[in-house]
This record gives structure tokens, C-alpha cells and sequence, in this order.
């Protein structure tokens, strides 16, 4: 059984940032499986089938540096093992568009994966990490991942969120390393 676990931010005001990346991912794979999210306990949750797999989706409301509270509860409520908590979020330090999936290692200063790392008790967790690329130099990082996006820009960027889903997706049906052999070496369209 996974869960994918699409990090960002609940509310209007952050839904068309580029830090609620994960939040997309998982709306779009909801969406393609015809599943409805329900509201839980500091998530929203949904379960599907891909294919012949159980799956869930969840997006925790938390807020994202508190983002492992959510991780937590869920893990107890459905008893799943952190190698199966597939964690969907943004990444500055990838280029625009870049899609990279990881087994485990540090948060790279990203406070929602380090929250998910320090409520699971351990990094040994997959990701599907989409690069949204670095701020101008004059911009905070912080300010940049929660600024408002419109127009060809958002475009852009649901297509991104859309390659996460398909990752997420692949590294379910088909493995983690496989996921990785087709996801990793493709560079942004």
C-alpha cells in the first residue's frame, strides 16, 4: 500500500504557488483515478486504484513546515511503512520543469521534507521532487516559492505538476527504480 503524500500549502491564497507543487501532483492523479478527497484530521485524503494498486492521496493542511504532523497521523491511521510514503514537493534547486525521484537523503534546507523526516523518524522515505528553479537574486527563496503565479507561467508550471503525477504514478505500478531510470535522466520539455 503507498500513500502519496503532496506537500504545500491549504488555502486560496497559496493555491497558485509554486510550493504547493505536491498539492497539485496528487489533485491531478485524484482527478485522472476518479477518486474525492475527504477531509481528516490536519489532511485531506483520498484513495484510489491505479490500475490494480491501492493507493492513497493525501495533502496535509497543516501548513507546510508542519507538514510532518500530517505524515504522522496518517502513518498511524493506515499503517503504512515510511518506504511507501512517497512525499511529492517543490525544489528550488532543480531547474524549471526538472523531475527527480529519490530514495531518502536530507531535506536540502526544504522545511516541509525536514518536518516529514523528523515526524517519521527517518529520511528513508521516496520523493518526487519538481524543480521550480531559483529566485532572481535580489528575491528571498521563502517569497519566490509563494509567489502567485499567472498566465503561461502557471501553464507551464500545472504541466510540471502534471510529469510529478505521472512519476508518482510509475514509481507505484512500476518501482522505484524504474521510476527513476525514466524520470531521472529526461531533461524538462
Amino acid at each position: 500500500m503507498f500513500l502519496i503524500l503532496g506537500l504545500g500549502n491549504p488555502g486560496e491564497h497559496y493555491r497558485w504557488t509554486r510550493h504547493n507543487a505536491g498539492f497539485w501532483a496528487v489533485e491531478l492523479l485524484a482527478r485522472k483515478h476518479g477518486a474525492s478527497f475527504f477531509r481528516g484530521r490536519g489532511y485531506d485524503l483520498a484513495s484510489a486504484t491505479f490500475y490494480t494498486e491501492d493507493v492513497y492521496l493525501a495533502r496535509p493542511l497543516t501548513y507546510m513546515n508542519q507538514s510532518g504532523k500530517a505524515a504522522r497521523r496518517l502513518r498511524r491511521k493506515l499503517g503504512v511503512e515510511p518506504r511507501n510514503i512517497l512525499v511529492v514537493h517543490d525544489d528550488i534547486d532543480l531547474r524549471p520543469g526538472t523531475i527527480r525521484i529519490r530514495m531518502g537523503g536530507s531535506s536540502g534546507g526544504h522545511l516541509g521534507v525536514q518536518s516529514v523526516i523528523e515526524s517519521l523518524g527517518t529520511r528513508e522515505f521516496p520523493r518526487v521532487r519538481v524543480g521550480v528553479g531559483r529566485p532572481p537574486e535580489s528575491m528571498d527563496p521563502a517569497e519566490f516559492v509563494l509567489a502567485e503565479m499567472r498566465g503561461e507561467e502557471l501553464e507551464e508550471f500545472l504541466g510540471w505538476c502534471e510529469r510529478a503525477a505521472e512519476a508518482a504514478e510509475r514509481v507505484v505500478m512500476d518501482g522505484l527504480d524504474t521510476a527513476m531510470n525514466l524520470f531521472n535522466v529526461k531533461s524538462p520539455p
